[in-house]
């Protein structure tokens, strides 16, 4: 007999998600810690490109050394690669005007072959990426804190006129 495959229940992976939406949310350490974490997270994704992901891997000290949340700086990794594409215009003009020419040079003349080529198209973006997702991670910081802080102050004010509601009236008549 031939068993039929279930179909998959979308249900469940919503119910999933929303779980560990209010799991982020509710994180020990507060907003502050997840707007590190996301901070963290965008930051690293701006150089990660031209280092052919071993960027990725700073992630988790970085994490560790800040005192940040680890699932935000992966859903900040994550924006970071939605935006990628526009700000590696930019990232690679900060970097060529930060690296100084000679210094490319050096480095393509004293470099192992395969190493000097990747350095030659990449050291450019890599600079740049780093300055402009240091400054975006900071500015980033400050409206993801502020729209956790909101979220959290909601749900405190909804859980206390729930609270009212159900509490019994102390009127004694």
């Amino acid at each position: 007999m031939m068993k039929v495959k279930a179909r998959y229940d979308w249900k469940s992976t919503k119910r999933w998600f929303r779980y560990k939406y209010l799991l982020l949310l509710r994180a020990k350490g507060g907003p502050s810690k997840v707007a590190r974490g996301f901070s963290i997270g965008l930051f690293v994704e701006m150089f990660t490109l031209p280092t052919a992901g071993f960027a990725f891997v700073l992630i988790f000290p970085l994490v560790y050394l800040l005192r940040a949340n680890l699932p935000g700086a992966l859903i900040g990794f994550v924006f970071g690669k939605v935006i990628y594409i526009p700000f590696s215009i930019l990232n690679k003009q900060v970097g060529d005007w930060l690296v100084p020419k000679h210094f490319k040079i050096y480095l393509i003349h004293h470099l192992p072959h395969m190493l000097s080529n990747i350095i030659r198209g990449g050291l450019d973006l890599i600079v740049g990426g780093m300055v402009v997702g240091l400054i975006l991670g900071v500015i980033a910081y400050f409206p993801v804190v502020l729209l956790l802080k909101f979220h959290t102050n909601r749900r405190k004010e909804k859980r206390k006129i729930r609270k009212d509601q159900l509490a019994p009236s102390n009127t004694n008549e």
